[in-house]
């Protein structure tokens, strides 16, 4: 198979001379349009979610919408990565950015009929389309970078796509900016959401599949062809016994756990409308850092990768504790049933710096969390095929994780104990990453690449079937 700006292959059908990093069929270059069509997309969503609501007033119609996406996206964020096998990355993604215009435009309809049926069922078809997105996402960003600049270059996707939810914040912000006791977004709100979303949707086409991508060095990113049916089916199963994917779980089940807490009661509870579309300018922007700082430490900080890994989970963990454990000192000031008179950033003065620090952090530790995952996945395997599979397992535990979450909040749980949660869950979840990356995260030199279909054992160096 043949691909774009590329020299004829060696005799070992494997290599090709040194390339330019800005090719269209690089890695870098293959990146940054995922990164792209992310911004667009998911991007978007996260500024439209995290106004708290869906924008609205009384949050019950986005939680039920929450809820329906993130059960659906729990399933095909599992089956993703054989789909995405199967039809490749052009017709996966085209698939799936399809979905976020469908669910920015049940908003647009709710706020005129405010029947949230329509605002459910196009949170289910989100679900679908966000589990193949997700899966096709992580497949290329942790297996077209070089083995050594992973962390790098998931800190280039991350900065991309968070830069969609700092314009999808300004967005209500600049549209809503005179609107200061108003409760729910306008519709140019969601209109400038959908134009974005459509965007990512014909950006999807950009995209190669990744027998067409080539690194810099001459390498391919794989040399698999697309898989079939029956053997993504028997390969999915196998995921819930790989106990690698076992340890990965309470990561996987918390990293979406606690956008409800944040974006429904702080972000939504404690701030007016207006100033919320701020706040999320900066939690977007706070993820740009997070990712670059910890991309930064997974991939220089220490010459062993090992090490690095180490270092990497060390740090999110100290700086969890110190951000779960503000929260709690901001949480100990309100509740449901006493709720604090709205802020806004030009009215309530030094009351408004307090709270927005917090959120910022939550962004920030949002970002290295989630990026300090995907390194060790990343650091599992090199090939396209098993990492899609991966990915897709991650997403799937982390949608319902998210489904759980919605409906926790739906059920009137107080803030506090939604907060306990998530500071145990995220805890929890740090001593397992590390048992991963000292058994299954190998060092430079050492055998990079996993045998399809098989996994060592921990503390065994005899593969297994």
């Amino acid at each position: 198979m043949g691909f774009e700006g590329a020299d004829d292959l060696d005799k070992e059908g494997q290599k090709l001379p040194p390339q330019s990093k800005f090719r269209y069929n690089s890695p870098l270059v293959q990146v940054g349009l995922i990164g792209l069509v992310c911004f667009c997309c998911p991007g978007m969503f996260n500024a439209l979610s995290g106004m708290g609501g869906g924008g609205q007033v009384d949050p019950t119609a986005s939680n039920n919408a929450s809820t329906a996406l993130y059960s659906f996206f729990a399933v095909f964020g599992i089956l993703g990565g054989g789909i995405y096998n199967i039809l490749g990355p052009r017709l996966t993604l085209l698939s799936a950015c399809s979905t976020y215009v469908l669910y920015a435009g049940s908003f647009l309809y709710y706020n005129h009929h405010k029947h949230q049926a329509f605002a459910i069922t196009a949170g289910a078809i989100l679900g679908v389309g966000a589990g193949l997105l997700w899966a096709c996402q992580g497949a290329i960003m942790t297996s077209y970078p070089p083995p050594n600049r992973k962390g790098t270059y998931i800190s280039i996707f991350w900065s991309i796509f968070n830069m969609g939810g700092v314009i999808g914040g300004l967005i209500p912000f600049v549209l809503n900016y005179h609107r200061s006791e108003a409760a729910s977004v306008n519709d140019a709100t969601y209109i400038g959401f959908m134009v974005f979303m459509s965007v990512g949707t014909i950006l999807s086409l950009a995209i190669l599949p990744p027998s067409k991508v080539v690194r810099d060095d001459g390498t391919k990113c794989t040399n698999i062809q697309y898989s079939n049916v029956t053997t993504e089916a028997i390969e999915i199963v196998k995921l819930f016994l790989n106990w690698k994917m076992l340890l990965i779980i309470p990561a996987a089940f918390s990293s979406n756990f606690f956008y409800t807490y944040q974006f429904n009661n702080v972000n939504s509870v404690m701030f007016n409308l207006r100033t919320r579309g701020l706040n999320n300018v900066f939690y977007w922007g706070a993820q740009m850092i997070g990712s670059i700082g910890i991309g930064y430490i997974m991939d220089f900080s220490f010459k062993s990768r090992r090490t690095r890994g180490f270092f990497g989970i060390v740090v999110v963990a100290v700086l969890s504790t110190a951000i779960w454990a503000g929260g709690l000192a901001n949480q100990v000031g309100y509740s449901r049933g006493k709720k604090p008179e709205k802020l806004d950033f030009k009215d309530s003065g030094s009351d408004f710096a307090g709270p927005f620090v917090l959120y910022f952090s939550f962004g920030l530790l949002d970002a290295m969390f989630q990026s300090l995952v995907y390194w060790v996945i990343g650091a599992l395997a090199n090939d396209s095929e098993i990492l899609s599979r991966y990915v897709g397992f991650y997403k799937g535990v982390q949608s319902a994780g998210g489904a759980v979450a919605w409906q926790v909040d739906a059920h009137n749980v107080s803030f506090i104990g939604q907060l306990i949660m998530n500071w145990v869950f995220t805890t929890v979840s740090y001593p397992l990453l590390l048992i991963l990356v000292l058994f299954a995260v190998k060092n430079e030199g050492e055998e990079e690449e996993i045998t399809k279909g098989k996994d060592v054992a921990p503390g065994s160096t005899k593969e297994v079937a």
